[in-house]
């Protein structure tokens, strides 16, 4: 063969491999409102970044006429590039090649970038659009899967994997995504669940379309497995680059530092009016959030699962960090079992990837009730704490107002090695609020008293200005320090700066047993 004839079955087998599933098929994919994993791959990476692998594999399965159907790339582009001058690895799914499904050498391939990923120490980015295990294979698709899973835990808090559905996942499959660290959907056009809706009706007699069942919404609201939703592809995909801009290579770097022009002793009068007078009225911790946050930018995550409590990034000082806040606009910012999970999974990411943690507390305990208790809150509500317990990232606190009872313990109390503590003087630090103590303490008062009602408010008011205040805590060295609120942004940068040399460890062990 001479060298020309060498040059043009190289060209020739990449023109094919590049084609995919062929023109139909692409045609297809736009028509639903989906680009080609190659179209992917190149809106999210940095322009002309993208370094392929293992381009030209093919199966290997002869069963059902398969021989004859042999496409280069077998439904998966692999390869490494850059999001913002960082290095990632990267695979894309590509449903034009037997509708995105995996076979045994699709797998290898994965497998490969996991493990130079791994090697490497750079993050890991999936794009799914997969209709799941290939059938012709049998076991070996379902083997394929297995070895993708394991990776997905052996490198979990070592690198960051991010998720991006763009289609169908289904099955099996979708325990991958699972495992990583953020799952981002695309609305009305990317799905997930175990079993589909025929099954679903075969079986419960239930009808449901697939977007009700496992769409982004849904898993935005009701399940809590999508941390991120965008309108689009292009959206969900510039999400991928954002949240990156927060997070470190690995578990070995810091995360991402950005000098800022914002004024580090920049201080925010508004803020003194944010927490209202009156103890039971609502407010938006974001408020709070946002006036400390760097260019008022918060990145939040989750946003519409359990609202109760608010969870992601921000930039303080030019140091990324993880915020989490209880949000007194939603069930008064009480914890529940949701709460509690996503709160919890939040904290261990922030301390694997040593990204310091931020909390705004107002909290006026656990949620009551029959479905929490039965739900097993007890457990769920034990996540949080051990998360935060276990932590060994700089940790500040600022209590806005309530902390009471076992979860002003939770919250990233002084006991559970919080850095630094800090306290509105509108907090209420105490077992529970007043009107529940004096209920127990002063009972046989109130019943022999003439005017229950007036005596009760005394008493209640009496135990606000002794007990229900940040004071005592302080006295006790349980909070550093009782700020105005238009100080929250100089003292938090200010602690933080000198924490960020914090050295902190746990026991030599194998691993904690969390209550799971």
């Amino acid at each position: 063969m001479s060298l020309k004839d060498m040059f043009e079955r190289l060209e020739k087998l990449n023109a094919q491999a590049e084609l995919g599933g062929g023109e139909k098929r692409i045609a297809k994919q736009h028509e639903s409102g989906k680009l080609t994993a190659r179209e992917r791959i190149n809106l999210l990476l940095d322009e002309g970044s993208f370094i392929e692998m293992d381009k030209f594999v093919t199966h290997r399965c002869t069963d059902f006429g398969m021989e004859k159907q042999k496409i280069p790339g077998d439904g998966v582009v692999t390869g490494f590039g850059t999001i913002n001058g960082r290095k990632i690895y990267i695979f894309a799914q590509d449903f034009t090649i037997f509708g995105g499904s995996l076979s045994g050498a699709y797998a290898e391939k994965v497998v490969k970038i996991m493990d130079l990923a791994m090697k490497h120490g750079v993050p890991l980015i999936g794009l799914n659009d997969s209709g799941g295990a290939r059938i012709q294979e049998g076991v070996v698709s379902l083997g394929g899967y297995a070895d993708i899973f394991l990776r997905n835990t052996l490198a979990s808090g070592v690198i960051p994997q991010i998720s991006v559905i763009m289609g169908p996942c289904a099955g099996g499959a979708v325990y991958s995504p699972a495992i990583t660290d953020f799952i981002i959907m695309v609305k009305k056009t990317s799905y997930m669940f175990i079993t589909g809706p025929e099954v679903i009706k075969a079986v419960t007699h239930e009808d449901v379309t697939k977007e009700e069942l496992g769409g982004a919404i849904a898993h935005s609201t009701k399940s809590g497995v999508c941390h991120l939703a965008g309108e689009d592809e292009k959206e969900s995909l510039g999400m991928v680059r954002e949240l990156l801009s927060f997070i470190p290579q690995n578990n070995a770097d810091d995360p991402p530092y950005e000098p800022t022009d914002d004024d580090p002793l920049r201080e925010d009068e508004a803020l003194n009016e944010v927490v209202p007078d009156n103890p039971n009225k609502p407010y938006d911790i974001k408020e709070i959030i946002n006036s400390v946050a760097y260019d008022r930018y918060f990145f939040e995550v989750q946003e519409h699962f359990a609202p109760n409590i608010i969870i992601g990034f921000m930039r303080l000082g030019g140091h990324s960090v993880g915020v989490v806040a209880n949000q007194p606009a939603h069930l008064a910012g009480v914890l529940d079992i949701d709460a509690s999970i996503k709160g919890g999974r939040f904290v261990r990411f922030c301390d694997a990837f040593n990204i310091p943690l931020i909390v705004f507390e107002d909290v006026p305990g656990f949620l009551p009730g029959l479905d929490q208790e039965y739900g097993g809150i007890i457990k769920h509500g034990a996540k949080l704490l051990y998360a935060f317990c276990e932590a060994t990232v700089p940790k500040l606190t600022v209590i806005t107002r309530k902390s009471y009872g076992g979860a002003y313990c939770v919250m990233n109390s002084k006991h559970i090695r919080a850095d630094f503590n800090f306290a509105y003087p509108t907090s209420e630090i105490a077992v529970m609020g007043p009107d529940g103590a004096v209920n127990i303490i002063f009972r046989n008062e109130l019943k022999e008293s003439d005017d229950p009602v007036t005596r009760k408010d005394e008493l209640v008011a009496d135990f606000r200005d002794k007990f229900s205040n940040p004071y005592k805590a302080a006295e006790l060295g349980y909070v550093d320090e009782v700020i105005m609120p238009q100080q929250t942004r100089p003292r938090l940068i200010r602690a933080l700066e000198m924490s960020m040399t914090k050295r902190d460890s746990n026991p030599p062990k194998k691993h904690g047993n969390i209550p799971l």
